[in-house]
């Protein structure tokens, strides 16, 4: 193919920096939608440059990038110049946390207290890697996070929107990248003569070749185990909602066979190989002895390996899953381990059917994968080629945050939170501050106010309202208004003492405060208040304190509460009615008698006088006589003291 192409815009180059390998791989975006490999380079690290995926020794990995470049660059007759590239998952850290916060009970809890409660939970993850790490100036880029209890009053919710209460809580995943993976990976790049084209993340590369993109909706993990470590990616609704990795993997194999038959590492890796491609294996070991085993006799003599790196790989599934997955997808070169796929299965307690390796030779769309290139080891450095022609993870964007130049690296969902985490804002300044409280003295007691609620944050990208979630491009401009504090109060005296302490005493409003005084002063109507003002009044509670108020000649005989006569004290309420219709009396004198009558009416009239006398009037005798003071009166005429009454029958 030597001469065939003459630029590089025809060209896909990829490279994937493993810990064991560097794998590149040249292909030609085809007109019909494939992608056809034209060339590929692997080559092993000749010393240990790499541990578990990062970059150690920057010379010794640019020296094998650099031979992997003139090689396809001689196959091909052609200069290489740009390289899509990944970031290894191992590197990834992933951290749940549980953040809770008192909250005023009074406010109901808003989108924006739900967002400020999840930054501090991602900030506390941030910190919590950093000290794990014990490098608390590493810098991390936020790559997601993901939800799994809301919490109110302790109790799980799946919602706290819209709800009270006094504290509120929130446990989540969330993973970083560290910086230092990026720019060492850039570094190698440069040195190489190289400039990065496009960077992605190694288990995204993997997942969207070795999954289908309608199969991503279901509940599945994708393991990558390798020599060093086995990295792992969950997949539900569309989305990787999160990345582990355990430490066991190939080399612990290697190791097994090492111990078992006496073999040097490089034996026993070239044993560890052939397992997965023939039946009988003959090898020596270090003092000369000969075997001839089948696969099926070695992979029994260290199953116990097998098993402990399946009870790893199944242990980090179900913590960061919380369940065993729908089903399970094998890459990598481990991943081809006889005994491996079923012991996954069995501790996942799923059918082995459900777990299954994945190939290059099952990927759509990529013509040319031949024999020598179609194992899963290969699908990571297919992914990159192919993530590169989508351009879903195109290198980092630049954001401008508060008038400061912001780099981060680009996931397919960078969004306003991600640079929240990224520059450590603290969510303290999102949410509203209530103003301070109104102090004042009520018949001696201290009382206060709760000052009002201040407004909250306002974000602003590119000058127009924003939120938490509100994805970000290349070149946004990001602005945010820190949340204010509320005013303080300044009440007046029925916001501190109850307007509402109104009672009716014969149809006229009458206040159950009285004698309110300010600071010693008697004070009428609503006057507004000073901070440290001292009210005092006198409550009516009862109706014995009621009369004893009235100093009138009452008594619980007398009155009439809520159209009933009361027959003990009893305590006032709000809106009550009360009628008095206190005991009087009148002297009369009655057919030549003085006589007392005592009464409990505003006035007494003449016919009332019939019931404290005896004198019949149902029968008739004649016609009825009533004078008054010798005069004729009426039924309803009103009597005072000292009338003259005559009442007869004239016949």
């Amino acid at each position: 193919m030597k001469g065939m192409y003459n630029t590089f815009d025809d060209l896909i180059f990829s490279l994937d920096i493993g810990t064991r390998t560097i794998i590149g791989i040249v292909g030609k975006y085809m007109e019909d939608g494939k992608i056809q490999i034209l060339a590929y380079s692997i080559k092993e690290h000749e010393r240990r440059n790499m541990y578990d995926g990062q970059i150690h020794d920057i010379e010794g990995v640019t020296k094998i990038v650099k031979e992997i470049k003139e090689e396809l660059e001689g196959e091909l007759g052609i200069e290489l110049k740009r390289v899509s590239i990944a970031a290894a998952g191992r590197s990834l850290k992933t951290c749940k946390v549980r953040v809770d916060k008192k909250i005023d009970s009074t406010i109901e809890i808003n989108q924006n207290i739900i967002e400020a409660l999840e930054l501090e939970a991602v900030q506390k993850a941030q910190h919590k890697i950093n000290e794990e790490e014990n490098q608390s100036k590493l810098k991390y880029y936020s790559i997601d996070y993901s939800v799994i209890n809301y919490y109110l009053n302790d109790n799980i919710m799946t919602k706290l929107d819209g709800h009270r209460g006094e504290k509120i809580g929130v446990e989540l995943l969330a993973t970083f990248l560290p910086q230092m993976v990026i720019e060492s990976l850039y570094t190698v790049i440069s040195k190489a003569g190289l400039e990065v084209g496009n960077i992605t993340l190694e288990p995204i590369a993997a997942i969207n070749v070795a999954i289908k993109e309608e199969l991503r909706l279901l509940n599945l993990a994708l393991v990558d185990i390798g020599a060093g470590t086995s990295d792992i990616a969950i997949t539900k609704d569309g989305n990787i909602i999160a990345y582990a990795m355990t430490s066991t993997a190939g080399d612990e194999i290697t190791e097994a066979l090492s111990r078992r038959y006496l073999l040097d590492f490089n034996v026993s890796e070239e044993l560890k190989v052939q397992l997965s491609s023939q039946n009988i294996h003959h090898f020596k070991d270090i003092v000369g002895i000969e075997y001839e085993l089948t696969t099926e006799e070695i992979v029994d003599s260290i199953k116990d390996t097998i098993d402990t790196i399946s009870k790893g790989i199944v242990e980090k599934i179900v913590e960061f899953n919380g369940k065993a997955p729908s089903a399970v997808f094998l890459i990598g070169g481990s991943s081809q381990m006889p005994g491996l796929r079923e012991s996954l299965a069995k501790n996942l307690g799923l059918p082995k059917e459900r777990v299954s390796v994945r190939n290059a030779s099952l990927i759509e769309n990529v013509d040319g994968i031949d024999d020598s290139i179609h194992g899963p080891d290969i699908v990571t450095p297919i992914g990159i080629a192919v993530e590169s022609v989508n351009k879903k993870y195109s290198n980092f964007i630049q954001i401008q945050f508060n008038g400061e130049d912001i780099r981060l690296f680009n996931t397919n969902r960078v969004k306003v939170s991600d640079i929240l985490v990224l520059t450590g804002y603290d969510p303290k300044n999102l949410v509203p501050k209530m103003g301070e409280d109104f102090i004042y003295f009520v018949n001696g007691d201290k009382k206060s106010l709760t000052g009002n609620i201040g407004e909250p944050a306002k974000i602003h990208v590119n000058n127009k309202i924003a939120n938490f979630n509100t994805s970000l491009q290349d070149g946004d401009i990001i602005e945010i208004t820190k949340g204010t504090k509320g005013d303080k109060k300044a009440p007046y005296l029925y916001d501190c003492i109850s307007r509402e302490k109104m009672i009716f005493i014969n149809n006229e409003s009458f206040n159950l405060l009285k004698d309110i005084k300010i600071n010693g002063m008697k004070v009428k109507g609503n006057p507004k208040l000073n901070e440290g003002d001292r009210i005092e009044f006198i409550e009516i509670k009862t109706i014995e304190e009621l009369i004893k108020y009235l100093n009138k000649n009452i008594t619980l005989d007398d009155i009439i509460l809520n159209g009933e006569r009361i027959k003990e004290n009893v305590n006032l309420n709000p809106k009550d009615e009360l009628f008095f219709s206190p005991t009087k009396t009148i002297n009369l004198i009655i057919n030549g008698e003085k006589t007392t009558i005592t009464y409990k009416k505003e006035e007494f009239v003449f016919v009332d006088i019939f019931d404290h006398i005896e004198f019949d009037l149902t029968k008739p005798r004649g016609n009825l006589v009533l004078k008054v003071n010798g005069m004729d009166a009426e039924y309803m005429a009103p009597l005072k003291d000292g009338d003259i009454i005559q009442i007869w029958w004239d016949k």
